[in-house]
C-alpha cells in the first residue's frame, strides 16, 4: 500500500509543480504550460540543457530590444537599402541642376596655317585665326515648359519611395527578430517540459523495477516503463536539437557569426485582437510602407512620363559668352563678348521622344497596378495573420485545460493500474497523452507572441 501511494505521488509530481508555478503567475491571462513546466526542470538527476555555460558557449543575457538593436545595427539589407535611400536623394538635386545656369571656362591656343578656313563637312566655312585666348560661357535655361519640373517631382517621389523602402526593409528585419527571438523560447520550454516528463518516467521505471523484482509486478510492465523512458530520451535529443537550431537562428537573424548561448527575458502578452478585422484592413492600407512606396513609385512615374512628353516641346536657353584675346591676328580683336537667346525646336528624331513618352505611360499604369495588387496582398494578410493570432491567443486556455484533464485521466489511469484493474498499456497511453499536451501547452505562449508579430507586421506597426 505505501508503494501505491509512493507511486501516486510520483505520478503527480509534474503536475503539481506545474499547478506551483502558475499560481505564483500574474498575468492578464491565465499563465501558460510553458510557466508552469519551467521549475520541473530542476528535478534532481534531470539531464544537463543547452544552457550550461562552458569555454566555447558563454552564456549571455538578451532581451529582445537588445536583440532588434543588434539586427538594426547590423543586417546588411538594411544598410544597403538605406544607401539606396541616400542616393535617390542625391537624384533629387542632380534633377533639379537644370535650373541653374551652367558655366563654363575655354582656354584656346591655336597656330593656324596662314589664312585659312574649314571648307569640308559643313554647309558653311569658318575662317582660322592663330590666337591664345581666355573666356568664360553662360547658359541660363528660360523655359522648357515643364520638362525639369516634372523631372524633380519624380526624382522627389522616388526619393520618398526609397525611404518607404527602407522603413519596410526594418519593419521585415524586426518581424525575423521576433520570431526567432519567441522561436528560441518556445523551444527552451518544450526542453524542460520534455526533460521533466523523462525524469518523471525515470523514477517510474525504477519502481516498477523494485516492484517485479519484488514480484509484486511483471516484467511486461518493466518493458513498458522502459519503452517510456526510451522515448521520453528521444523527445529530449530532439528537444535539445531544437534548442540549438532556434538559437542558432536568433544569432543569423541579428546578423551575428558566433552563436552565443542567450539568456532570454520573458515578454509580457500583449491582448487578443478585436474580433472584427475591417479596422485592421484600414489600418494596414493607411500604415504598410511599402504599399507607400508603391503609391509613390507610381506618382513618380506618372510625372516621368510627363516629362518625357514635355520633350516634345521647344527649350528655350540665355546665351552669354565673354573674354579675352591677349595673342591674335589682325582678324580679330583683343577681347570678345555676345549674349542671346536661343530656341531649341525638335521637329523630326525618328520618333524618339514619342517612343519614350508612350513607354513612360506605359510604365505609369503598370506601377499603378502593382500598388493595387499589394493593397489586395495587405488585405489578404491582415485577415490571415489576425485568424491565426487569435487562433493562437484562444489556445492558450485551451491548452491549459488539455493539461488539467489530462492530469486527472493520468490519476485515474494509476489508480485503476494500482487497483489491479487497468493495465499497464492503459497507463502508458494515458503518460502519452498528458506528454503531448504538456509539450503543446509549452509553447503556446510563444506561438502567440509569434503570431502577434506576423499580425503587427502585417499591419505596418512594428517599431
Amino acid at each position: 500500500m505505501r508503494l501505491s501511494l509512493l507511486r501516486a505521488l510520483l505520478c503527480g509530481l509534474v503536475p503539481m509543480l506545474i499547478q506551483s508555478t502558475a499560481n505564483a503567475q500574474a498575468n492578464a491571462i491565465p499563465s501558460t504550460p510553458i510557466e508552469r513546466a519551467a521549475p520541473s526542470a530542476e528535478i534532481q538527476g534531470a539531464p544537463q540543457t543547452v544552457s550550461v555555460p562552458s569555454a566555447n558557449n558563454p552564456q549571455a543575457n538578451l532581451t529582445l530590444a537588445d536583440a532588434e538593436a543588434r539586427a538594426l545595427k547590423n543586417e546588411p539589407r538594411l544598410l544597403a537599402e538605406r544607401f539606396r535611400a541616400q542616393a535617390a536623394n542625391k537624384r533629387v538635386i542632380e534633377s533639379r541642376s537644370g535650373y541653374f545656369p551652367q558655366v563654363f571656362g575655354n582656354l584656346t591656343a591655336v597656330d593656324a596655317n596662314g589664312d585659312s578656313a574649314v571648307a569640308a563637312g559643313a554647309l558653311t566655312t569658318s575662317s582660322i585665326s592663330t590666337r591664345a585666348a581666355g573666356g568664360a560661357s553662360l547658359v541660363q535655361m528660360i523655359t522648357d515648359f515643364g520638362h525639369t519640373s516634372n523631372l524633380v517631382q519624380s526624382a522627389r517621389l522616388r526619393a520618398k519611395a526609397a525611404g518607404q523602402d527602407e522603413e519596410s526593409i526594418r519593419q521585415s528585419v524586426l518581424m525575423q527578430v521576433q520570431d526567432a527571438y519567441f522561436a528560441a523560447q518556445a523551444a527552451e520550454s518544450v526542453q524542460k517540459t520534455a526533460q521533466a516528463v523523462l525524469e518523471f518516467r525515470r523514477v517510474t521505471l525504477r519502481q516498477l523495477t523494485a516492484l517485479a523484482q519484488s514480484q509484486l509486478r511483471s516484467t511486461l510492465d518493466v518493458q513498458f516503463a522502459q519503452v517510456m523512458v526510451s522515448e521520453a530520451e528521444l523527445a529530449v535529443v530532439r528537444a535539445e536539437s531544437n534548442v540549438q537550431k532556434t538559437q542558432a537562428q536568433l544569432a543569423a537573424s541579428m546578423g551575428e557569426e558566433e552563436n552565443s548561448n542567450y539568456i532570454l527575458a520573458e515578454e509580457s502578452l500583449p491582448p487578443s485582437p478585436d474580433a472584427d478585422p475591417a479596422g485592421y484592413i484600414n489600418e494596414a492600407i493607411g500604415n504598410r510602407p511599402d504599399l507607400k512606396a508603391l503609391r509613390l513609385q507610381s506618382e513618380s512615374a506618372t510625372d516621368q512620363a510627363r516629362a518625357e512628353r514635355d520633350l516634345n516641346y521647344p527649350t528655350v536657353n540665355a546665351l552669354a559668352t565673354g573674354g579675352e584675346v591677349p595673342i591674335h591676328d589682325s582678324t580679330i580683336h583683343h577681347d570678345y563678348g555676345a549674349a542671346g537667346i536661343n530656341i531649341n525646336i525638335p521637329i523630326f528624331n525618328g520618333g524618339l521622344y514619342t517612343a519614350r513618352a508612350a513607354a513612360a505611360r506605359l510604365e505609369a499604369k503598370a506601377a499603378d497596378k502593382d500598388a493595387s495588387l499589394r493593397e489586395v496582398e495587405i488585405v489578404r494578410d491582415v485577415r490571415m495573420t489576425w485568424a491565426d493570432a487569435r487562433d493562437a491567443y484562444l489556445q492558450i486556455d485551451v491548452t491549459q485545460r488539455l493539461v488539467d484533464q489530462t492530469n486527472v485521466a493520468m490519476r485515474l489511469a494509476q489508480a485503476r493500474y494500482d487497483a489491479g484493474l487497468g493495465s499497464i498499456v492503459e497507463l502508458n497511453q494515458a503518460e502519452l497523452n498528458q506528454t503531448s499536451a504538456l509539450i503543446t501547452a509549452a509553447s503556446a505562449r510563444f506561438d502567440y507572441l509569434r503570431s502577434m508579430a506576423a499580425f503587427r507586421f502585417a499591419l505596418g506597426d512594428l517599431h
